[in-house]
């Protein structure tokens, strides 16, 4: 499948909450092929994204953490259907990055650690326990979900927010 164009700020649908999936059928795994087309596409070390990056309004995410190698462990490859959170513990500050915002990075306050709750391409039911780096990943793309940024989160605009350099 190929890449779809990204969804970039302040595209109205980037804050809308996204629906459900209902039917795991052929649609959704054509969905699942585009998203991960479009992150295979998107800059190196990119490690998630979430349906309404690339317009579709459905609760469908990819999370693959070990596309980073400062951050090689995790899961792996994670297609997340509906997936919520469903405990959260802790707390951690990272400098989290936004395919839909490419020209900010922020430091974001986020749970240390999150269980998830979700359903796979086939409708299995999933529960991923994760920590660190893939907690903030998981958060981050489950925030897209429900029409939130990494922008909503910031603690302060003047002290959290920077221009990438290469931007």
């Amino acid at each position: 499948m190929p890449a779809r164009p990204l969804v970039l700020y302040p595209d109205p649908r980037l804050k809308t909450p996204c629906a459900p999936i209902e039917a795991f059928d052929e649609t959704v795994r054509a969905w699942a092929e585009d998203l991960l087309a479009s992150m295979d596409a998107a800059p190196p070390r990119t490690v998630g994204i979430a349906a309404p990056q690339v317009g579709i309004l459905s609760r469908l995410a990819i999370v693959d953490t070990s596309r980073n190698p400062k951050h090689p462990d995790g899961h792996g490859l994670l297609i997340l259907v509906n997936p919520i959170i469903i405990a959260a513990e802790g707390e951690q500050i990272f400098r989290e990055g936004c395919l839909s915002l490419p020209d900010y990075t922020a430091n974001i306050r986020r749970s240390q650690k999150v269980t998830v709750r979700a359903a796979d391409l086939s409708g299995q039911s999933l529960v991923i326990d994760a920590e660190g780096f893939e907690a903030v990943v998981l958060q981050h793309e489950i925030d897209h979900l429900d029409g939130l940024l990494f922008l909503d989160r910031v603690a302060n605009v003047k002290t959290d927010l920077f221009r990438r350099k290469n931007a």
